[in-house]
């Protein structure tokens, strides 16, 4: 989609955020009031069965896909959350104690994994009291339907780079019936393996999606006309048979998505709740005013709007925020047929990213909860910036490259050519430096943001114009394309970053973003360097490995960084508690309870039975 951004650097941003909470309620007034829910300390109250939850989305996503084999196009981190907890994968990325995120998880459906023959085998043993909804053992033969599944319909799968997984697995054994081996096409780095590679696996109901005997690709195309269609995604038998600690009681076309406890479910974190609701908004202000007047019990402060959190804290919420492993970026397309000769220009990268401010653009656009992304792996990792705020090293590369400006203020090739201070390659006499940006909408922090770059930019001689569209339809614009395709003619630069661009696993390894041909190199970069080092990091623990590929990602600059924000600033009921905000960006909401004081219970409608 790990651990988290750093212990050090989560504690920077925390301390940062509670200054600007605190400064913040000393200089405003608080929101219109409304009646306060359980007044109750963080260790106080007495757990109580039942209720309904209703926590917030981010703004503009609705989620549109239930289908646990994810497709090109539909990989929000929303879709991915809801589908772990119907059908969970072997194994779960955990934040510990000490603050490294594990896959140690005790809501792992299989064992530890034993690598041997030089970390060429792994046999994995299944937890044996998992069921179906439909009471049927869940077995080894179901993950190997999911292995068959991939491997048949491999192009077809969001997660898919090319020798990886199912490339890499030259055979799948069954042992008996909770237990597998997989027999690999080399050694691989365990750590990398189980993060990377082992994260997507999971069983699959065989004995409800397909015949004895049935052929993988007809069982996946049929899977797949089911997946298409969202009116049915409540209806459909198909999504009846889950294994999770939860199922679909509705799921509307416009994003609302309600689930109920799966009563079948046989992991050691059942559910408490009676239903949990996920909730779309537009907007973050939309959902800003609806969480004032206390219609959420789990939502999200705009960090344009954080002086209102004294409201919050005087009527039972708490503010937490919840911070990402992950990086965010502007993706430009190598391959657009009109524009990619010129974003294919190294120089060209390095100066637009020379004219991004991101340390301004975090303090002042988001309001102290986001913080520069360096590189290619979240910026605890990276040991510096090549690339700071520098208008005149920008001006420098772009006017000794052969640009210059026009009438209309913007830049024009003036010297064409692949030589020295030449524009480069396919680039003609009198080319405008002009890009067009579709950037995701709801946010009034990412407008900003695209604003800010844009007037950078514009001060340079570069012109951008940005263009916003809901989330959905940003991330099924700009996918990997080639130059002949139409869809590659439609976009030239993407944003889709609003709550992060890319969420790490725990290895934050690059063969599914930067590798060529990964299956979210939306941008379509291709370098053997890149993937020489990227491989390396697949085969070696050695720690230079990870350095080593950051340090050449963030000099080639693949992508734009931009200020990586916290996936959200949580404002949640004190009265709701075992809310565990994961750098990962899963939910367990299995793990949620009210609690009430002085007999009165702080869950929605009463105790065991609310909402029903």
């Amino acid at each position: 989609m790990r651990q988290p951004r750093t212990r050090t650097g989560g504690r920077t941003r925390r301390a940062s955020i509670a200054g600007l909470l605190l400064a913040a309620l000393v200089l405003t007034g608080c929101g219109p009031k409304v009646e306060a829910v359980t007044d109750l300390g963080a260790d106080e109250g007495t757990p109580v069965e039942g209720g309904t939850a209703t926590m917030a989305l981010p703004p503009a996503a609705t989620p549109n896909w239930i289908f646990p084999i994810g497709a090109p196009g539909y990989l929000a981190t929303h879709n991915s959350a809801i589908q772990n907890l119907l059908y969970p994968p072997l194994f779960t990325p955990e934040e510990n104690k000490s603050g490294k995120v594990t896959m140690d998880s005790p809501r792992n459906v299989a064992e530890k994994p034993r690598f041997s023959d030089g970390n060429r085998t792994v046999t994995i043993t299944l937890k044996k009291h998992y069921r179906w909804t439909d009471g049927t053992p869940v077995t080894a033969d179901d993950v190997r339907f999911w292995f068959e599944l991939i491997r048949a319909n491999k192009n077809d799968w969001g997660g898919y780079s090319p020798k990886l997984m199912p490339d890499n697995v030259k055979k799948f054994e069954l042992l008996g019936k909770h237990s597998f081996r997989l027999h690999l096409d080399r050694g691989y780095n365990p750590d990398w393996f189980v993060a990377s590679q082992m994260e997507s696996i999971k069983p699959l109901p065989r004995h409800a999606w397909s015949k004895k005997g049935e052929d993988p690709k007809k069982v996946f195309k049929r899977l797949l006309s089911h997946a298409k269609q969202l009116s049915k995604f409540d209806s459909d038998p198909l999504w009846k048979t889950t294994m999770g600690p939860w199922r679909v009681e509705k799921w509307t076309t416009s994003g609302v998505v309600q689930l109920v406890p799966n009563k079948r479910y046989a992991g050691p974190d059942k559910p408490h709740l009676d239903r949990v609701v996920l909730k779309p908004f537009t907007t973050a202000g939309s959902e800003f005013n609806v969480l004032r007047s206390g219609g959420l019990d789990y939502g999200y402060i705009p960090p344009s709007v954080m002086a209102q959190s004294e409201h919050f804290k005087k009527t039972g919420y708490r503010v937490e925020p919840w911070d990402s492993w992950g990086i965010t970026y502007i993706v430009p397309n190598l391959n657009n047929p009109r524009t990619g000769p010129l974003i294919r220009q190294r120089y060209l990268r390095q100066a637009l990213q020379s004219l991004i401010d991101q340390k301004s653009v975090a303090e002042h656009v988001w309001h102290g909860s986001a913080q520069p992304t360096l590189g290619p792996v979240p910026a605890a990792l990276m040991d510096g910036n090549p690339f700071p705020y520098d208008p005149a090293k920008a001006r420098r590369l772009l006017t000794g490259h052969g640009w210059k400006r026009g009438d209309d203020g913007t830049l024009r090739c003036a010297e064409p050519g692949t030589g020295e201070g030449q524009c480069g390659k396919g680039i003609g006499k009198g080319r405008r430096l002009a890009l067009e940006l579709l950037s995701q909408s709801g946010s009034t922090e990412s407008s900003n943001t695209m604003q800010e770059i844009k007037s950078s930019f514009s001060r340079a001689g570069v012109s951008l114009q940005v263009r916003e569209q809901p989330l959905n339809t940003v991330l099924g614009t700009t996918v990997p394309c080639k130059p002949e395709e139409l869809v590659c003619s439609q976009w030239e630069m993407g944003f889709f970053g609003t709550a992060g661009s890319w969420i790490f696993p725990a290895d934050p390894s690059g063969e599914k973003i930067f590798a060529s041909g990964g299956p979210s190199n939306m941008g379509n970069w291709s370098d053997p360097e890149t993937d020489r080092l990227i491989k390396r990091t697949e085969y070696s623990d050695d720690p230079s490995a990870l350095r080593d590929y950051a340090r050449h990602l963030a000099r080639e600059v693949p992508v734009l960084w931009t200020p990586n924000p916290a996936y959200q600033v949580s404002v949640i009921r004190n009265d709701l508690r075992g809310v565990d905000q994961n750098p990962t960006l899963t939910l367990a909401p299995q793990d949620w309870y009210f609690v009430k004081k002085n007999g009165k219970s702080g869950a929605r409608g009463g105790g065991k039975g609310a909402g029903q």
